[in-house]
Protein backbone atom coordinates (compact mmCIF):
# COMPACT_ATOMS: atom_id res chain seq x y z
CA UNK A 1 0.00 0.00 0.00
CA UNK A 2 1.70 3.58 -1.13
CA UNK A 3 1.55 6.33 1.86
CA UNK A 4 -1.05 8.09 -0.74
CA UNK A 5 -3.49 5.02 0.02
CA UNK A 6 -2.22 4.76 3.98
CA UNK A 7 -3.35 8.31 4.15
CA UNK A 8 -6.70 7.95 2.39
CA UNK A 9 -7.67 4.96 4.84
CA UNK A 10 -6.79 7.30 7.61
CA UNK A 11 -9.13 9.75 6.33
CA UNK A 12 -11.76 7.46 5.98
CA UNK A 13 -11.48 5.93 8.55
CA UNK A 14 -11.47 8.88 10.79
CA UNK A 15 -14.17 10.44 9.61
CA UNK A 16 -16.33 7.49 8.62
CA UNK A 17 -16.82 8.47 4.82
CA UNK A 18 -16.10 6.16 1.77
CA UNK A 19 -12.34 6.58 0.56
CA UNK A 20 -13.26 7.74 -3.10
CA UNK A 21 -14.31 11.13 -1.17
CA UNK A 22 -10.91 11.66 0.01
CA UNK A 23 -9.52 13.97 -2.89
CA UNK A 24 -6.60 16.72 -2.85
CA UNK A 25 -9.58 18.77 -2.39
CA UNK A 26 -11.33 17.88 0.72
CA UNK A 27 -11.08 20.26 3.30
CA UNK A 28 -11.30 20.40 6.62
CA UNK A 29 -15.24 21.50 7.61
CA UNK A 30 -16.34 20.97 4.03
CA UNK A 31 -18.64 18.08 4.41
CA UNK A 32 -20.53 17.65 8.28
CA UNK A 33 -18.11 14.74 8.91
CA UNK A 34 -15.32 16.54 8.94
CA UNK A 35 -15.97 18.59 12.37
CA UNK A 36 -13.34 19.59 15.25
CA UNK A 37 -13.92 16.56 16.68
CA UNK A 38 -13.61 14.15 14.03
CA UNK A 39 -10.05 15.77 13.45
CA UNK A 40 -9.13 15.08 16.09
CA UNK A 41 -9.59 11.12 15.64
CA UNK A 42 -8.36 12.13 11.85
CA UNK A 43 -4.70 13.34 14.32
CA UNK A 44 -4.83 10.08 16.05
CA UNK A 45 -5.21 7.88 12.74
CA UNK A 46 -2.29 9.25 10.57
CA UNK A 47 -0.08 9.16 14.13
CA UNK A 48 -0.99 5.83 14.43
CA UNK A 49 -0.64 4.86 10.63
CA UNK A 50 2.63 6.55 10.06
CA UNK A 51 4.36 6.08 13.47
CA UNK A 52 4.77 9.84 14.00
CA UNK A 53 3.78 12.23 16.64
CA UNK A 54 2.10 15.64 15.22
CA UNK A 55 3.50 19.08 16.41
CA UNK A 56 0.43 21.33 17.31
CA UNK A 57 1.07 23.62 15.01
CA UNK A 58 0.97 20.99 11.90
CA UNK A 59 -2.54 19.74 14.18
CA UNK A 60 -4.08 23.15 13.01
CA UNK A 61 -2.68 23.32 10.51
CA UNK A 62 -3.79 20.33 8.28
CA UNK A 63 -6.71 21.99 6.64
CA UNK A 64 -7.47 19.23 3.42
CA UNK A 65 -6.21 15.93 2.83
CA UNK A 66 -3.40 17.44 0.28
CA UNK A 67 -2.53 19.75 2.97
CA UNK A 68 -1.68 16.45 5.30
CA UNK A 69 0.33 14.99 2.47
CA UNK A 70 2.61 18.12 2.63
CA UNK A 71 2.49 18.70 6.25
CA UNK A 72 3.86 14.79 6.46
CA UNK A 73 6.42 15.68 4.36
CA UNK A 74 8.11 17.58 7.24
CA UNK A 75 8.33 13.93 9.20
CA UNK A 76 10.08 12.63 6.10
CA UNK A 77 7.30 10.60 4.22
CA UNK A 78 6.90 10.88 0.96
CA UNK A 79 3.98 10.94 -1.54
Amino acid sequence: MSNTDTLKKAFAEALLIDESRVVDSLVYQSIPEWDSVSHMILISEIESAFDVSIETDDVIDMSSFAKAKEILTKYKIEF
